[in-house]
């Protein structure tokens, strides 16, 4: 699995939206801004254990970090701050919404296993970790190896195709989750699969850097 192979298909289904949001006179930054609010929001309704309208959220806060690239593009509005803010709303949303799940205090692993709930909470944190790694290995093989050949804004990634588990799969695992009423599989899911992801990239950079 490896949705981010799939972003430029996605992108040309939203590229009317983008249309729409150019035309209403939004930035790219203000567009990223949106999807850091509507994020924040859903973690917020997922503290409150109302996890179908988060997840809706969620999806909404994807769709505004995909559509933010595709007005840079079509407005030749790419900056430097704009690639950075970017990223740094990702962390936040991610982190913030996984964070929520665990505030929710629902059962993860204690509702199956004889283990204290502090448990479910350790699970979280074992999700939050993997969902950060599994993208900062990026930015720290940037900084060290100094990759600066940019593609409509962004760095061309030497990892994008590289792991089977991604950001976007982490939205879609929580999303449907929360949808069904699942979060709490979710949550098990995203904590295996971003770390495995994780270690397939380290193993990549060290057979390709060593």
């Amino acid at each position: 699995m490896n949705i981010t192979a799939l972003r430029p298909r996605f992108k040309q289904y939203l590229e009317p939206v983008a249309g729409v949001f150019i035309r209403c006179g939004i930035t790219p930054n203000q567009c990223s801004f949106l999807a850091l609010v509507t994020g924040i929001a859903a973690a917020a309704l997922f503290v409150e254990r109302w996890f179908l309208i988060g997840s809706l959220l969620l999806l909404l806060s994807a769709l505004f970090d995909l559509i933010d690239g595709s007005i840079a593009r079509r407005t030749n509005s790419h900056t430097n701050f704009g690639a950075v803010f970017d990223w740094i709303v990702d962390k936040y949303v991610d982190a913030l919404v996984l964070l929520g799940v665990g505030l929710s205090g629902i059962a993860i692993v204690s509702g199956f296993l004889p283990v204290p709930k502090i448990a479910d909470f350790a699970i979280i944190g074992l999700a939050m970790t993997g969902s950060l790694m599994n993208t900062f290995i990026k930015p720290v093989v940037y900084a060290e190896i100094g990759y600066r050949e940019k593609v409509e804004g962004k760095i061309d990634d030497p990892l994008e195709g590289v792991g089977f588990f991604g950001r976007p799969e982490t939205f879609l695992v929580l999303i449907i989750g929360g949808v069904t009423g699942f979060i709490w599989v979710s949550v098990i899911i995203i904590a295996i699969c971003t770390n495995l992801s994780a270690i397939q990239r380290i193993a990549y950079l060290y057979k390709t850097l060593s």
